[in-house]
């Protein structure tokens, strides 16, 4: 069996949608999620911010 070397943790805050929050320990700043580009024009939406998406930060996170 193998052994457990990281539990995430990680808080989620939803602000004015569609814009949410992450808050990974130890950090402290968090992490900003939204929507841009065709993603808002699929859903309909007009952010007053415009941000990545958690889409954006997986394609990111695999690539790195």
């Amino acid at each position: 069996m193998s052994e457990l070397v990281h539990t995430a943790r990680i808080k989620i805050y939803q602000d004015k949608r569609p814009n949410r929050r992450a808050f990974v320990e130890p950090f402290s700043e968090p992490l900003r999620f939204g929507v841009h580009g065709g993603v808002k024009e699929l859903y309909g939406l007009e952010p007053e911010e415009e941000l990545p998406t958690t889409l954006d930060h997986l394609i990111a996170a695999v690539g790195g």
